[in-house]
């Protein structure tokens, strides 16, 4: 039991130290990430819930329904949800890249429990399997959503606002969408996934660079104001 409660947890915790470490300016407050992180796990079961309902009524019978509407859209509007609930008008979200850090803490609340439930249920073996490709693409839906609430939370035109929180939610809906088609429809999953992790990271990576530099350039407005 200890070792799959440590299988479960250690990947999504690894990834939320990789993207919280890489905050330069006012790093944030760990009670307020681990708020986060546990929200998101505890919404797993509500989410659970809605897609046994979902199944039991047979809502959605293709594959590309079931990837892109009971799973991504179903987890990404809880996410995005939880986000604007808990996050988007915290008084600690106060630079772009902070958008990175809680998002991030939400989706991998999200993907730890997850991920223990589904070790819980089909062996350790598939440990390895799960953080390399379902824990670490929450984390990346996770910073892509954080990055345009970051966006959103910083413009000072309301249409611009709206714009970027639509993107916040969109964008990781299609992302994770494409991920499960692929899952679900591809006899050799692993031949198109593969080259689809390598996307998703390299599209993570140049939103974490970009909100980095958003926020540099803030803290330099701020200090020229001064």
């Amino acid at each position: 039991m200890l070792n799959i409660l440590t299988a479960g947890v250690a990947p999504g915790l690894a990834l939320l130290v990789y993207f919280y470490l890489k905050d330069q300016y006012n790093t944030e407050p760990l009670s307020v990430v681990f708020k986060a992180f546990i929200y998101g796990a505890i919404f797993v079961i509500p989410v659970m819930f809605i897609q046994y309902v979902v199944d039991a009524e047979g809502l959605f019978l293709s594959v590309w329904a079931d990837a892109f509407f009971e799973k991504g859209m179903i987890e990404e509007l809880v996410k995005w949800a939880l986000f604007l609930w808990l996050i988007y008008g915290h008084v600690d979200f106060d630079e772009p890249y902070d958008g990175i850090v809680y998002g991030v803490s939400i989706s991998l609340g999200f993907a730890t429990l997850e991920n223990i439930l589904y070790l819980f249920s089909n062996g350790l073996e598939y440990a390895w399997g799960r953080a390399m490709f379902p824990v670490s693409s929450h984390g990346l839906f996770g910073v892509i959503m954080g990055f345009y609430f970051g966006k959103a939370k910083f413009q000072n035109h309301s249409r611009s606002k709206m714009v970027y929180m639509m993107m916040a939610l969109f964008v990781p809906i299609v992302l994770h969408g494409a991920f499960n088609y692929i899952l679900l429809e591809q006899e050799k999953w692993y031949v198109y996934l593969i080259p689809f992790m390598f996307f998703l990271w390299g599209l993570g990576l140049w939103k974490v660079k970009k909100a980095r530099i958003l926020t540099e350039n803030a803290f330099k407005q701020s200090f020229e104001s001064v």
